[in-house]
Protein backbone atom coordinates (compact mmCIF):
# COMPACT_ATOMS: atom_id res chain seq x y z
CA UNK A 1 0.00 0.00 0.00
CA UNK A 2 1.47 3.37 -0.78
CA UNK A 3 2.39 6.31 1.69
CA UNK A 4 -0.39 8.32 -0.21
CA UNK A 5 -3.16 5.72 0.37
CA UNK A 6 -2.35 5.83 4.12
CA UNK A 7 -2.90 9.37 4.13
CA UNK A 8 -6.10 9.20 2.14
CA UNK A 9 -7.53 6.25 4.61
CA UNK A 10 -5.97 8.41 7.70
CA UNK A 11 -7.89 11.81 6.67
CA UNK A 12 -10.87 10.08 6.20
CA UNK A 13 -10.83 8.15 9.77
CA UNK A 14 -10.01 11.21 11.39
CA UNK A 15 -12.83 13.75 9.44
CA UNK A 16 -14.93 10.98 10.51
CA UNK A 17 -14.02 10.88 14.40
CA UNK A 18 -14.20 14.91 14.33
CA UNK A 19 -17.91 15.38 13.31
CA UNK A 20 -18.78 12.35 16.23
CA UNK A 21 -17.10 14.27 18.31
CA UNK A 22 -18.88 17.48 17.33
CA UNK A 23 -22.23 15.29 17.51
CA UNK A 24 -21.21 14.61 20.86
CA UNK A 25 -19.68 18.15 22.31
CA UNK A 26 -23.80 19.62 20.67
CA UNK A 27 -24.95 17.69 23.33
CA UNK A 28 -23.16 18.75 26.47
CA UNK A 29 -25.46 20.23 29.38
CA UNK A 30 -24.16 24.19 29.80
CA UNK A 31 -26.96 25.29 31.65
CA UNK A 32 -28.63 26.50 28.45
CA UNK A 33 -31.14 24.76 26.34
CA UNK A 34 -29.95 23.43 23.03
CA UNK A 35 -32.29 21.96 19.77
CA UNK A 36 -29.52 19.38 20.03
CA UNK A 37 -30.10 18.12 23.09
CA UNK A 38 -33.73 16.25 21.61
CA UNK A 39 -31.61 14.99 18.72
CA UNK A 40 -31.64 11.43 19.62
CA UNK A 41 -35.04 11.32 20.77
CA UNK A 42 -36.75 8.65 18.69
CA UNK A 43 -40.62 8.94 18.60
CA UNK A 44 -42.91 6.37 17.70
CA UNK A 45 -44.66 7.44 14.92
CA UNK A 46 -46.84 6.38 11.63
CA UNK A 47 -46.19 2.36 13.22
CA UNK A 48 -42.27 3.02 13.03
CA UNK A 49 -39.48 4.87 15.48
CA UNK A 50 -38.65 8.13 13.93
CA UNK A 51 -36.58 10.93 14.96
CA UNK A 52 -37.87 13.67 16.60
CA UNK A 53 -36.92 16.61 14.20
CA UNK A 54 -38.53 14.67 11.47
CA UNK A 55 -41.91 14.95 13.30
CA UNK A 56 -41.83 18.93 13.79
CA UNK A 57 -39.61 21.62 14.73
CA UNK A 58 -37.28 21.95 17.84
CA UNK A 59 -36.65 25.52 18.59
CA UNK A 60 -35.70 27.40 21.49
CA UNK A 61 -37.32 30.55 22.58
CA UNK A 62 -35.75 31.34 26.06
CA UNK A 63 -32.38 30.30 27.56
CA UNK A 64 -33.68 27.15 29.10
CA UNK A 65 -36.55 26.64 27.24
CA UNK A 66 -36.95 23.84 24.34
CA UNK A 67 -40.15 24.19 22.22
CA UNK A 68 -40.98 21.10 20.08
CA UNK A 69 -43.84 22.85 17.14
CA UNK A 70 -45.16 18.89 16.21
CA UNK A 71 -46.56 19.12 12.85
CA UNK A 72 -49.36 16.46 12.92
CA UNK A 73 -51.72 16.96 16.11
CA UNK A 74 -51.76 13.34 16.48
CA UNK A 75 -48.75 13.03 17.11
CA UNK A 76 -48.31 15.60 20.11
CA UNK A 77 -49.07 12.37 22.86
CA UNK A 78 -46.33 10.31 21.05
CA UNK A 79 -43.64 13.23 21.40
CA UNK A 80 -44.32 13.73 24.95
CA UNK A 81 -43.70 9.99 25.72
CA UNK A 82 -40.55 10.02 23.53
CA UNK A 83 -39.43 13.17 25.96
CA UNK A 84 -40.73 11.75 29.05
CA UNK A 85 -38.80 8.59 28.72
CA UNK A 86 -35.64 10.18 27.19
CA UNK A 87 -34.37 10.66 30.88
CA UNK A 88 -33.28 14.22 29.97
CA UNK A 89 -34.14 15.48 33.31
CA UNK A 90 -36.79 18.08 31.66
CA UNK A 91 -40.15 19.38 32.65
CA UNK A 92 -42.76 19.16 30.27
CA UNK A 93 -46.02 20.45 29.45
CA UNK A 94 -48.53 20.12 26.84
CA UNK A 95 -49.94 22.74 24.65
CA UNK A 96 -52.42 22.35 21.71
CA UNK A 97 -50.16 21.45 18.68
CA UNK A 98 -46.85 21.58 20.53
CA UNK A 99 -44.86 21.09 23.48
CA UNK A 100 -42.15 22.76 25.30
CA UNK A 101 -39.75 21.90 28.20
CA UNK A 102 -37.46 23.29 30.82
CA UNK A 103 -33.98 22.59 30.29
CA UNK A 104 -32.79 21.17 33.86
CA UNK A 105 -29.96 22.96 35.32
Amino acid sequence: MSANANVDELKRRMTGAIELLKKEFSGLRTGRASANMLEPIQVDAYGSHMPLNQCGTVSVPEPRMLSVQVWDRGLVKAVEKAIRESNLGSTRWPRASSSACRSPP
